[in-house]
Parts: C-alpha cells; sequence; structure tokens
C-alpha cells in the first residue's frame, strides 16, 4: 500500500497512545530507520530524514539497526526464540541478571524480570505489601510518594501517578488512595538549607508521622520527574526521602524507568544523591529499544522476608518474563553501553544541549529552559500546540513529541555534535517562529 492509502486504513483500525480514535492527531508513516535517523513518508511516493530527539520515547538510546544489537538478536533466534520461565531458565537470563547486579546499586542482588516499565512497578508495589504482611504489619498497605510523578498507565501504577495534574484523574475513585506529599521545590542545585526545600521536609515528615501505621512503601523518580513535567529535584530531597524511610520502616521503592543507564548523567539517577533503594525497577533503555522488557530489583533482605513470609513467593509471573530475545538483546545494549565512556558521552551531549537550548530563553512565551544529563527541555508559559510545534520542528529536520507546556529532548547517545546542534537550533527555531 501506498502511503496515503496505510495512513487512512491506520486511522480507521489502530488506537494511537493517548489519542482520540473518532478524532486522532495525525500520524507519520515510518518506512525505514538507522542510526539517528528516521525515514519519514512525505506523502508524495519519497522520504524525509528526520533525526529521531525523542529515541523512541527514550529507549533507543543506541540508535536504530545498530550491528551489536542485530547481531545479538539474530545469534540468539537461532537458537530459541522464547521459553516459558516457570521451572525453566536459561543463558541470556542468567547472564543478564549477573549484569545488572554488577551495575545496580550494590546493596541491590535479587532481579525479577517484567514485561515493561509500568508491570514493573505494579511488581514493585506488590512486592513492598508483602514484605509488610511478612514483618507482621498488615495495615502497611498505601504508598507514599509526592506530586508530579508518573510511573505507568496499569492499576497500581496509575494510583500513585499525580491525581490531579496527571494523566489519569478520570479513574479518581477506582484507584487505591495513596498519600502525595508536594512536589519537592523545582532546582537541582538546592540544598537541605534552602528554605523551600526545608519546609518541604517539614511537610513529608508530618506525612509520614502521622499515617506511619498505614504506609508500606515511599514510590518516587528519582532526581528527575519524566512525564510530570521534565522536573529536576535537588539530591538533597531524595537524601531526605531515604532517611524517612528508615525511620519509619517504610522501603524505598526508586521508578528508574526513565531515568536509568546514563541519561542524567550517572548510571542511575540515585548515585547523585549517593542513596541506594530497597526496591528499584528499570525498563526502557534496558534493551536498547529492541524489544519491551523491564525489571524489579531488590535487597536480599527484602527477597528474603517475602520468601519467608506467607505465601512463600512473590505473587506475580508474567506469561513473556525473561522473554531470551529481550534477555539477549538487552546484555548486548548493556555491554555497549559500558564499553565506551558512556559518562563522557553523555556530558558532551549535556554541554551541546545547553549550548543549542540558551537561545530560547529569551524568546516570547518562553518560562525556562533547563538541562540535566542528556535530558533538553524548553517550557513555555502556554500549553504546546503540539501538531504545529511538531510540524515546525519536523520541518527542520527533528522529530520531536511536545506534550502539555514542554518541547524537550532526549536523543540516542549515538548523537554527533552536529545532531545535538541540529536538535538545539531546531527547537529554538520552531519556538521563535510562534508558539
Amino acid at each position: 500500500m501506498d502511503g496515503s492509502e496505510l495512513l487512512a486504513r491506520d486511522s480507521e483500525l489502530l488506537w494511537h497512545p493517548y489519542s482520540s480514535l473518532t478524532s486522532p492527531a495525525p500520524a507519520r508513516l515510518v518506512r525505514g530507520a538507522s542510526g539517528t535517523r528516521l525515514s519519514l513518508d512525505d506523502g508524495a511516493g519519497g522520504q524525509v530524514d528526520a533525526i529521531d530527539a525523542m529515541s523512541s520515547w527514550w529507549c533507543m538510546i543506541h540508535g536504530y539497526r545498530h550491528p551489536v544489537l542485530d547481531e545479538a538478536l539474530h545469534r540468539q533466534i537461532d537458537d530459541f526464540s522464547h521459553v516459558m520461565f516457570g521451572g525453566l531458565t536459561h543463558e541470556p537470563a542468567v547472564r543478564l541478571g549477573e549484569r545488572l547486579v554488577e551495575v545496580t546499586p550494590d546493596s541491590l542482588r535479587h532481579v525479577f524480570f517484567c514485561d515493561s516499565g509500568s508491570v514493573s512497578v505494579e511488581v514493585a508495589i506488590k512486592l513492598a505489601l508483602q514484605y509488610q504482611v511478612s514483618r507482621g504489619r498488615t495495615g502497611r498497605t498505601r504508598m507514599l510518594t509526592v506530586r508530579g510523578g508518573y510511573h505507568g498507565d496499569t492499576f497500581a501504577p496509575m494510583s500513585v501517578c499525580d491525581p490531579v495534574n496527571g494523566m489519569h484523574t478520570l479513574f479518581t475513585g477506582a484507584l487505591k488512595e495513596q498519600l502525595f506529599g508536594p512536589r519537592p521545590p523545582a532546582g537541582y542545585e538546592r540544598t537541605a538549607d534552602d528554605p523551600e526545600l526545608a519546609s518541604w521536609m517539614t511537610v513529608m515528615s508530618a506525612l509520614a508521622d502521622e499515617f506511619a501505621h498505614e504506609i508500606a512503601a515511599i514510590i518516587v523518580e528519582p532526581i528527575l520527574q519524566g512525564t510530570g513535567g521534565m522536573y529536576p529535584y535537588s539530591p538533597d530531597a531524595l537524601k531526605f526521602l531515604r532517611g524517612l524511610a528508615d525511620q519509619h520502616g517504610f522501603l524505598l521503592i526508586l521508578d528508574e524507568i526513565a531515568t536509568g543507564f546514563g541519561r542524567t548523567g550517572t548510571m542511575f539517577a540515585s548515585e547523585h544523591a549517593g542513596i541506594e533503594p530497597d526496591i528499584l525497577c528499570v525498563g526502557k533503555a534496558l534493551t536498547g529499544g529492541y524489544m519491551s522488557m523491564a525489571a524489579m530489583l531488590c535487597t536480599s533482605e527484602v527477597g528474603e522476608v517475602v520468601s519467608n513470609g506467607p505465601g512463600g513467593a512473590l505473587m506475580h509471573g508474567p506469561t513473556f518474563m525473561a522473554n531470551p530475545l529481550a534477555c539477549a538483546v538487552a546484555l548486548a545494549s548493556l555491554d555497549l553501553l559500558l564499553s565506551q565512556d558512556w559518562a563522557e558521552g553523555i556530558a558532551r551531549i549535556s554541554a551541546g544541549l545547553a549550548t543549542g537550548l540558551k537561545p530560547a530563553a529569551d524568546l516570547p512565551g518562553v518560562k525556562d529552559v533547563r538541562v540535566l544529563g542528556a535530558v533538553g527541555v524548553v517550557q513555555l508559559d502556554h500549553p504546546v500546540d503540539v501538531p504545529r510545534m511538531t510540524d515546525a520542528v519536523l520541518s527542520r529536520g527533528v522529530w520531536v513529541r511536545p506534550f502539555r507546556d514542554l518541547v524537550y529532548t532526549m536523543p540516542p547517545y549515538v548523537c554527533t555534535d552536529e545532531d545535538i546542534a541540529a536538535i538545539g537550533a531546531a527547537i529554538t527555531g520552531a519556538i521563535a517562529e510562534g508558539n
């Protein structure tokens, strides 16, 4: 089918994410992808190439059609593509588990593979609840978190997403009622003696004190809230939450699905604060974007308490858990990342984004410009006209997916300096054209 026919069939058949079925937003047809480029159908029988400044929703860190990752999949599919993980195991799963334990914080010693990031959060919450039951604390059935968070689209993760300004307000009343404190005050550089941060700590302490008998765990995105607004906060706030959990016997769950594997400049964002979680969720970049896969890691203490408690097991088991193809490509992706000076690469991208986006700060309608690691954000003082902004940036050779009041980029780590400069110029130029 030609491009126009495919797009017409798409609009009749397929329901895209966060989109109306009857009045869908326009979709663009991808004909190919290689390196940092998407090849898009131009509607006239040709193609137009664009830098994917989104890493396909933050997961395609090595770009498209990377020969190392392609080879890993070819090798594994020649052996077998899938086996159940109940009662069976295989080398790619064992080796990937070893690698994840090596690269994550030292206290995390055990790995549970999941289908997606949202499912890993489901499993983490279930684990925290089982932990408290196993400790005899049967009343501890709620999570403590902060406003502005996003943890996924299945039911338990939805319950810990922002209930007012998040994407799941339609489900209020159907979701478990969790405890929400205010967002930490914005700003990576704030320290514990900052008055606003100190005030936030006081509020969180009061919540924890009042509801300690109900709280099983604290769950947050460390240092950078993603879909909640690309919102950075202080490492001292994260240190405080670690201490709060220790003080009251809560577990600390860190959702590093978006921030893990180098995105913020450290391998995991918790390293900015020098703390370690009891439970860690990873996904997105885990497989380099090739397959859907995530993982939940926990400490030996957590695993042993649950394993020796009622039921004697973590009560979860996905059909496609530890899929061999996904494990093989995830292992190859991690080895590829670790084989290079990834930290220098992130610093290079960060500097390029800071330079490229800086002119946007002086444009009308721009509220803020911020960069953290390989994340660049231009925040407007009004909602983005998404179709117009997408077209304007794409006309400059770059693909972005704005949302709310944000035009942002999380580029692949393989972007050249020229790619990063092009991304900055395209975003700045499109905003200058009119936002």
